[in-house]
């Protein structure tokens, strides 16, 4: 019964992790896709590159797809977990 709730587990976690972690990924990389207004651009490029407000939507989206992944990969671990005879 364990092995299968694991696996059940499992599988929802990843599910979920790969879900999420492509979606903000996917939001990351809508705020880099389009050129914007160019007299905000000439005033973003004098910002130093961490300070920039499309730097910042780039990276928390990242971080937290990176996360979601982790997160997946744990739901991976447990399915094979639970498919192991104990």
């Amino acid at each position: 019964m364990l092995g299968v709730t694991l696996t059940v587990c499992g599988l929802v976690t990843a599910t979920v992790g790969t879900w999420r972690g492509y979606v903000n990924a996917r939001s990351a990389l809508g705020s880099l896709a389009r050129d914007g207004d160019p007299t905000r651009a000439a005033i973003e490029a004098r910002r130093p590159i961490l300070a920039r407000e499309r730097v910042r939507r780039f990276v928390r989206p990242v971080a937290t797809s990176l996360l979601w992944l982790v997160i997946a990969m744990y739901g991976l671990l447990m399915v094979s977990l639970g498919g192991t005879p104990a």
